[in-house]
């Protein structure tokens, strides 16, 4: 196995891609079982649904008392990024089989489109969608589901300060994306305007609101200084 990771880098890199990811996925786990959501479920929605970002918002907004049609419209909403992803990729990584097509969309992942991206023979960007996206796969499952038979052993979310995990997750997986000021703008804009919507809107809405400041991300115009 050594010599494999040493060999070939592509292994290498998904097999450090993976020991990342199950960290992710214990943590998922533990706070879906602490939140009160079954282990049946959990199971269930790594498989099905398998869209960490949108999971974890997902367990968030059900424990907010957030209404069901709300839930499925951010968890769209957050993952309509995979529209492109599956433009950028098609034929070439996914092959004409519908069953390839339906199995690779549904292990398609950031990570599995930046690595196929990445290679420039085709071949490779095949491989490399297909073992980036089965690893993360198997790893994400197995992880989830571990962190969630420990976490229903903790009881009581607040006896431990699990009721913080979630929001510390989510501005976990944030961060890395504020890289120049119109990310920046885009996350305290709707930061804002979720804050301000939360006294007056149900469960769930206020971070649909809180897309408005996606606007923020516009260019600001600049005076051009003109004849005095």
């Amino acid at each position: 196995m050594r010599s494999i990771l040493r060999t070939d880098p592509l292994v290498r890199d998904v097999a450090a891609l993976c020991a990342a990811g199950v960290v992710v996925g214990l943590s998922f786990g533990a706070i879906a079982s602490a939140a009160g959501v079954p282990l049946s479920q959990i199971v269930a929605m790594n498989a099905l649904v398998y869209a960490g970002g949108a999971q974890f918002l997902a367990v968030g907004l059900a424990g907010a008392g957030a209404t069901a049609a709300a839930i499925v419209l951010a968890g769209l909403l957050l993952n309509a990024r995979h529209l492109p992803f599956g433009l950028a990729i098609g034929n070439e990584v996914l092959g004409e089989s519908r069953l390839a097509r339906l199995v690779g969309s549904h292990v398609m992942t950031d990570e599995s489109v930046a690595f196929a991206l990445a290679q420039d023979d085709p071949a490779r960007r095949r491989r490399a969608f297909w073992l980036t996206g089965a690893c993360l796969f198997v790893s994400w499952n197995i992880s989830a589901a571990v962190g969630a038979i420990a976490g229903s052993a903790l009881g009581d979310p607040d006896t431990f300060g699990i009721d913080a995990a979630f929001p510390a997750a989510l501005l976990a997986l944030t961060l890395p994306s504020l890289k120049d000021h119109a990310s920046v703008r885009v996350a305290v804009a709707g930061a804002a305007l979720a804050l301000a919507a939360t006294p007056l809107l149900p469960a769930g809405l206020p971070v649909l609101v809180a897309l408005a400041g996606i606007a923020f991300a516009l260019p600001v115009p600049t005076r051009k200084a003109g004849p005095k």
